[in-house]
């Protein structure tokens, strides 16, 4: 939760309203280690150094789009939630770590497909996700009505 902590205020620094309303809390973060979809990212000095949220179940917030996806509504897809990388590790290639890492992952799994969508001011997501090759798709809506910038690529 200090990393996520940590996520939350750094995006407050850069004026960003994501994850500034409690999101994601203990609550969230022990349901996804309970769906056994957390992830931890350890360095050399078993430092635990980011974490993230992965799934290959269908995303509920996806099947309504503004836009259009780039695989069929039926398709089977990976998605990222809830990525933090801690204070000290940032901009040291993390973030594109655990997408490379999932993305091996599905194509191991025969799976084409990866989705992600982030805060419409989360530049820095966004421009990770441009140079990973990802696909502006369109706008999705989460269940509290917050609007996203959603992304997808085919691997």
């Amino acid at each position: 939760m200090s990393i996520i902590n940590d996520a939350q205020k750094y995006l407050a620094s850069l004026k960003i309203d994501q994850w500034q309303n409690g999101y994601p809390d203990a609550t969230k973060i022990l349901s996804d280690i309970n769906n056994r979809e957390s992830y931890l990212v350890y360095n050399s000095s078993n430092q635990i150094v980011a974490t993230t949220m992965f799934t290959t179940k269908l995303e509920p917030t996806y099947s309504s789009i503004n836009g259009k996806w780039l695989t069929p509504k039926n398709s089977i897809y990976g998605v990222i939630h809830r990525m933090a990388v801690g204070n000290n590790y940032r901009k040291l290639g993390v973030a594109t770590y655990i997408f490379k890492y999932f993305e091996t992952l599905l194509k191991s799994q025969h799976i084409n497909s990866m989705r992600i969508d982030t805060h419409e001011d989360n530049l820095g997501m966004q421009n990770l996700l441009k140079s990973l090759n990802y696909s502006y798709c369109g706008i999705i809506y989460l269940d509290n009505d917050d609007k996203r910038l959603a992304f997808e690529k085919l691997l």
